[in-house]
Formats: structure tokens, C-alpha cells, sequence
């Protein structure tokens, strides 16, 4: 999920941490949400793998091998490609200074193709909806499924997934973090920050 605002933090608040899904659990999560997402691709000819920068293209390129895919979408194997959505956000023109582009990868014909679309968090909706916007500027797909690992819920557009791993219901100022080994981190799992008044 591309970094979004949060609702404030409450003041005085003192965050409070936990593991929604741990190491031990994570790697039978993602294989069952592998296995959703293979039950309705083993069914089509003609598809590719998008992954949403930065993590949500991390999990991409895991399924992408777990699906016997390649990188690139030429010759043999899964057409993939990788977006940042940076400049398609609806809060662009809110933000204070240049933002950091990693730069959109689609080397493929978007035009008449199956496209299952990956993050790791769906929240708000509006990184999804500025997703959908950048692959609609490289032609019309036949359909777009979305895939996601972990959803939270408090949505504020009308945006669902086609396949989730796992749902959690969080308040509006949690922080909710998926964790990669790709990505740096010690471990791979779903980390939880709440924020709790101090003496609450």
C-alpha cells in the first residue's frame, strides 16, 4: 500500500504494538491467498501479474514465482508490471515538496488483458482507485480483478477485493504494517499499532 494519511493521533496518545498475524501464521496465510487467486487464474489464457510499489509489488513478484511466471512479460511466462502511484493520488497537490518516484513498470499490451492487481493493505480505497487510473492511461483491460493480502477496513470509496488474504477489523488511526524480509525487515507477518489516550 503506497503510504496514505491517517486520521490525527490522538494527543498524549502512547502507541500500543501487537502481531495480527505472526511468522509462524504468515506463510499459511499467503498460501491460502495463493491458492485463491491460482483457482481463477488456472482458468485463463491471457493475464497479467500488477503489483502496487512498494509492497504490494514485493508480494507480486512472490506470487509471480509461485505461479511459474517471469518477470518482464516477453516471450515465454506471466506478464508482470510494477505501478507508483505517486502522481495519481488525490492528495498530490496536499503534499509538501517533491515526492519520490520509483517509477512505473508495464512492458506489456494492457489493451484486452486480465489484469489481477496486488497490495498488501487495502484501507481507504484511494490508492487502489489512483492504481486503477494509471493502468486505464496505458489501455483497457478487459478486466481487473484485485488481490490483497490484508484488508482493514474504514473504507472511504467503494473499492472491494476479489481475493483477501485476511480481514481485521482496526480503528481509523491504527497502523497496520505488513511485513517482508524483501523489504528489510527481521521477519514476515502483519504488525499492529494502536494509539491509546495516556491514563485511558
Amino acid at each position: 500500500m503506497s503510504p496514505s494519511p491517517q486520521d490525527p493521533v490522538p494527543r498524549e496518545a502512547e502507541p500500543s504494538r501487537s502481531q495480527l498475524v505472526t511468522p509462524d501464521d504468515f506463510g499459511s496465510l499467503y498460501q491460502r491467498w495463493l491458492a485463491g487467486i491460482r483457482q481463477t487464474t488456472d482458468t485463463l489464457e491471457d493475464w497479467a501479474l500488477v503489483g502496487i510499489k512498494r509492497r504490494g509489488a514485493v508480494l507480486a513478484r512472490r506470487l509471480l514465482e509461485d505461479l511459474g511466471g517471469s518477470a518482464g512479460g516477453g516471450g515465454q511466462g506471466l506478464a508482470y508490471g510494477e505501478l507508483d502511484i505517486s502522481l495519481y493520488r488525490d492528495d498530490y497537490h496536499l503534499q509538501t515538496g517533491a515526492p519520490a518516484v520509483l517509477g512505473t513498470e508495464i512492458s506489456f499490451e494492457v489493451e484486452g488483458k486480465s489484469i489481477v492487481l496486488i497490495d498488501d493493505v487495502l484501507y481507504t480505497g484511494r490508492t487502489i482507485r489512483a492504481a486503477l487510473d494509471l493502468i486505464l492511461d496505458f489501455g483497457r483491460p478487459r478486466r481487473i480483478w484485485l488481490a490483497v493480502l490484508v484488508d482493514r477496513g474504514n473504507r472511504e470509496l467503494p473499492i472491494e477485493a476479489n481475493f483477501t488474504g485476511e480481514f481485521f477489523e482496526t480503528e481509523r488511526n491504527d497502523r497496520v504494517q505488513v511485513r517482508l524480509k524483501e523489504m528489510g525487515d527481521d521477519y514476515d507477518g502483519v504488525d499492529l499499532t494502536s494509539f491509546v489516550e495516556a491514563g485511558a
